[in-house]
């Protein structure tokens, strides 16, 4: 019964299924009594919370609902949450009262007396979750000085879980600031020693700055350590900025960008890698938050922050030389027209100069200057490498839906949809928030029908904005039929299936086929060997083509089981969207892509 209950709190107000309750409660072989013994769970419940907690059956699963109920994990969201925006805000002292605040909601070990299903599926995420609170918190408690109270602290955490880099860098940190600068470093030689005995790397960049910082004598007082020297304005003219307007405010990835923000700082420095990638499913937005930070990263680059699509409207990729020869007119180089017409396109090539002389001239231009260049929508990393090559100088920050092997030694940040607190703050940031909360049941429905797929929000709550007379339960009532949701989530010049086009167009043949064959999966967890039956095949060849879906953002991996198997699942969207091209003929490609 106590999994029973974890699972439908973990749930948020979302309905769990018989599917997902049975492989919670017993795995993948439940009895054969298994939707009797959880009915008898739910009549227990009912009786044990009293009437103030509804467990309604909603199929094809069971619903809590608690409104006047505080529920830990919710509260230490919601405080973690805002706690983040303060810490990023630079208001340290609000920052470390909200996030010690939201870690006392964790009373002991999270997930207690739960099946070992239900265990491995959510206790890690939520450990984690916690772990970058306590981090977030100790961050903000540096920022105001208070290195000497946090080294035993950080001393029992850095024993407790030697490997994670962060809080050994923070207990460096507090030593050096607290005199003890041998320490420190003993502290790093530790460190070092046991991430090349247990996983054969070498400290990462925040570990390894930080190291470098103490010798130096630099890890000063500061939110993240390093004191970094004062950079003089260039002289001359006002450097270039290709970049497109910026959202003031993206609601619900604050971690994102504060990881960005950190990881451009880091790489205008010289202490990170040159090449920074953002993938994720068409519509989660990747490109918003990709120019979102460049704009943010004015000062680590004062020579000019360009912007170049890599993709045409239709999701065709340009040729390099087009892309070369755009960004070197941003930079001011004249260019060469051409009446050679490109075979490839059939248009008119944008300079005559071959692409081997493009290369050279952009590595020239861009040499020895602090520039930041972001290239949207890559598909294909043979056609990024020229690009890569001419912007070797450069700091680059690439978006694109499949992750792209050919980008070596890149960081990357795999960009999921919202959960629900953030969906809330980003349809209620487009339609205003009064009007979602006097309709709190039709909203929930609206969140779930949108997935948390950013592009699906915002068009949500675009129409909803565009007809103030409407209540929100009409949308909902609208979106509840499978089959219309699609043709509901388009308004404005925005629209998820179109969005979704051209990562189906860049699948091979045979891939497509298994998108369409497996559109009756649903969207909770599987692995290969369900996929193998449905398709008909071997478990083996099953998995290929599930990794080629999950290379092309239209399926996610989702963990592993006890012996190491992946799980995959589909968003919502993306099944519905699969579902309409096995009914429906193959429409054009001229609907611009979504990023």
């Amino acid at each position: 019964m106590h999994t029973v209950l974890a699972a439908l709190l973990l749930a948020k107000g979302r309905v769990v299924s018989d599917s997902r309750l049975n492989f919670l409660l017993w795995g993948w072989e439940p009895p054969a009594t298994s939707g009797a013994q959880i009915y008898t769970y739910m009549s227990r419940l009912r009786k044990l919370l009293g009437d103030e907690v509804r467990i309604e059956r909603r199929p094809p699963g069971y619903l809590l609902q608690a409104p006047h109920s505080a529920v830990d994990l919710l509260e230490f969201e919601r405080l973690d949450r805002l706690g983040r925006a303060a810490l990023a805000q630079h208001r340290h002292r609000e920052a470390g009262a909200l996030l010690a605040e939201a870690l006392g909601h964790w009373r002991g070990t999270a997930l207690a007396n739960v099946t070992e299903h239900l265990a491995d599926a959510e206790l890690p995420q939520l450990e984690e979750a916690r772990m970058h609170t306590l981090e977030n918190r100790i961050e903000a408690d540096l920022a105001l000085g208070r290195h000497e109270h946090l080294t035993a602290e950080l001393t029992g955490l850095v024993a407790r879980h030697p490997l994670r880099e962060k809080l050994r860098a923070q207990l460096m940190t507090a030593l050096y600031r607290s005199g003890r600068q041998s320490d420190a470093l003993q502290s790093y030689y530790e460190g070092r020693t046991l991430l090349a005995d247990q996983l054969g790397i070498d400290p990462g960049e925040a570990l390894g700055s930080t190291y470098t910082a103490v010798l130096k004598g630099t890890r000063g007082p500061g939110p993240g350590g390093a004191t970094r020297p004062a950079r003089e304005a260039p002289a001359g003219p006002v450097a270039p900025s290709t970049l497109p307007a910026d959202a003031d405010e993206l609601t619900g990835r604050e971690a994102e960008i504060r990881t960005l923000r950190t990881q451009l700082a880091e790489s205008a420095m010289g202490r990170g890698p040159r090449h920074l990638l953002v993938t994720g499913m068409a519509g989660v937005g990747k490109t918003a938050l990709a120019v979102h930070v460049a704009h943010a990263a004015a000062g680590d680059f004062p020579d000019g922050r360009l912007f170049a699509e890599l993709t045409e409207a239709g999701g065709r990729p340009r040729r390099p030389e087009d892309v070369l020869a755009a960004l070197l007119r941003d930079l001011g180089e004249p260019s060469e027209e051409s009446e050679v017409t490109s075979p490839a396109t059939g248009g008119v090539m944008g300079d005559r100069r071959g692409c081997e002389d493009l290369v050279r001239l952009l590595r020239a231009r861009t040499s020895g200057r602090q520039l930041l260049v972001v290239l949207d929508g890559a598909a294909e990393g043979g056609l990024l490498d020229p690009v890569l090559a001419g912007l070797q100088g450069a700091v680059v920050l690439i978006t694109g839906r499949t992750r792209l092997t050919q980008v070596i030694g890149a960081r990357t940040m795999a960009l999921a949809p919202l959960g629900d607190p953030a969906a809330l703050d980003l349809l209620a940031a487009v339609t205003g928030r009064a009007r979602l909360i006097a309709e709190p049941d039709a909203t929930d429905d609206l969140l779930g029908y949108c997935g948390g797929l950013p592009l699906a929000l915002r068009i949500a709550g675009s129409r909803l904005l565009a007809r103030p007379f409407w209540p929100v339960a009409r949308l909902a009532q609208r979106m509840a039929a499978p089959e219309n949701r699609l043709r509901e989530l388009s308004y404005g010049g925005m629209d998820v299936g179109a969005a979704l086009l051209p990562s189906l167009y860049a699948l091979p043949s045979p891939a497509r086929s298994v998108l369409v064959r497996l559109a009756g999966m649903g969207s909770e967890p599987f692995p290969a060997h369900r996929a193998a039956g449905v398709l008909g095949t071997t478990e083996a060849t099953a998995e290929h083509w599930l990794e080629q879906l999950v290379d092309g953002a239209l399926l996610d991996l989702c963990g592993v089981d006890l012996m190491g198997r992946p799980f995959y699942r589909f968003h919502e969207l993306v099944l519905l969207f699969a579902a309409g091209r096995a009914v429906a003929p193959r429409t054009s490609r001229r609907s611009p892509a979504a990023r």
